[in-house]
């Protein structure tokens, strides 16, 4: 039977499980409207169009996400912080892939502002106040540190490294210890007016 009290919050929350069944990729408007026993022209009142629907998907993603570095990073500095975020990420991307693969693309600026990025924003920043970074140079070390994270979940996710050894994990832990020690030793700002 047809469901007559759909809410967006339902819709999104559809969209979501798909996402981790089937893949990002994979969710539509219609699969959505079938997983929920509606017809699609229905959705439109509770999701403006698939872009909405994608953008609420990443929000839920960054909501978890940053539950899991909260968690993961309590009370930890330097090192251990910065080994606990990065399990956050990966054991996300793990449990949930649909919303992990999300966020591996430009999100629209409702999501871009929200609380929940905001959060995964601050507490990027609070593992590196365990390193003695400069402010001006906190962006450079988040990018580097978002880069090393996603690209090594990312070539995992599509099985580069099932060919060979040693296990992945071993590589996990010594890019964390590299990571670690590159933002310890981190290079002086040069010069913009200087000349190369």
């Amino acid at each position: 039977m047809p469901r007559s009290n759909l809410t967006a919050a339902d819709v999104v929350q559809a969209a979501v499980a798909l996402a981790d069944d089937v893949g990002f990729d994979a969710v539509s408007l219609s699969a959505v409207a079938r997983a929920l026993d509606v017809r699609a022209p229905s959705l439109y009142s509770h999701v403006r169009d698939l872009a909405a629907l994608r953008d609420g998907i990443s929000e839920s993603a960054l909501r978890d996400l940053g539950e899991r570095i909260s968690l993961a990073t309590a009370g930890l500095s330097g090192a251990a912080a910065l080994r606990g975020l990065a399990d956050a990420h990966r054991s996300f991307a793990a449990a949930s892939p649909g919303r992990w693969q999300s966020l591996q693309r430009r999100v629209g600026a409702s999501v871009a502002g929200s609380d929940a990025a905001r959060t995964v924003v601050a507490l990027n920043r609070a593992v590196l106040r365990g390193y003695a970074l400069p402010e001006e140079e906190h962006v450079h070390a988040i990018r580097l540190v978002g880069s090393v994270i996603n690209g090594f979940i990312n070539l995992e996710s599509v099985g580069s490294f099932d060919h060979s050894g040693p296990e992945p994990d071993r590589s996990w832990a010594r890019a964390l210890e590299a990571l670690d020690s590159l933002l310890r030793s981190w290079p002086a700002a040069a010069d913009e007016n200087t000349e190369r």
